[in-house]
């Protein structure tokens, strides 16, 4: 029997990293991290910032960033009790990759728009 590989692998099924990969690839982590990149901000903050996502998703995944270390959750002992997210060293280091592909949707928009249109026959 070959010795099995040690070394992570998005293409193995069976690696974590594809845990990993699916974390950081959903549009709501892209999101949260796109807007803790500019600093920390409250709960009620996130949602606004963040139109369409429900108070449910909004806290798993925050639930799900803090578990895999990628934000801080800061609780403030007063009443009421003030609750702050922002970004662990773990998590900034995400910041860059996740501009990035933010900003090419952006700029490719029309492109990706008209392609669809045209494979929809003229409807979007």
């Amino acid at each position: 029997m070959p010795a099995r590989s040690k070394a992570a692998s998005v293409m193995n099924p069976g690696c974590l990293s594809r845990v990993v990969l699916a974390r950081i690839a959903d549009k709501w982590t892209a999101l949260i991290i796109y807007i803790l990149a500019n600093g920390t901000c409250r709960y009620a903050t996130l949602q606004r910032a963040i139109g369409g996502i429900s108070q449910k998703m909004l806290t798993q995944t925050l639930r799900s960033l803090e578990r895999d270390g990628l934000v801080l959750r800061k609780v403030h002992p007063v009443v009421p009790p003030k609750v702050e997210y922002s970004l662990t060293p773990l998590g900034r280091t995400l910041i860059e990759p996740l501009k990035a592909i933010c900003t090419w949707s952006e700029k490719h928009l029309p492109q990706l728009q008209a392609n669809r249109s045209r494979a929809n026959g003229g409807k979007t």
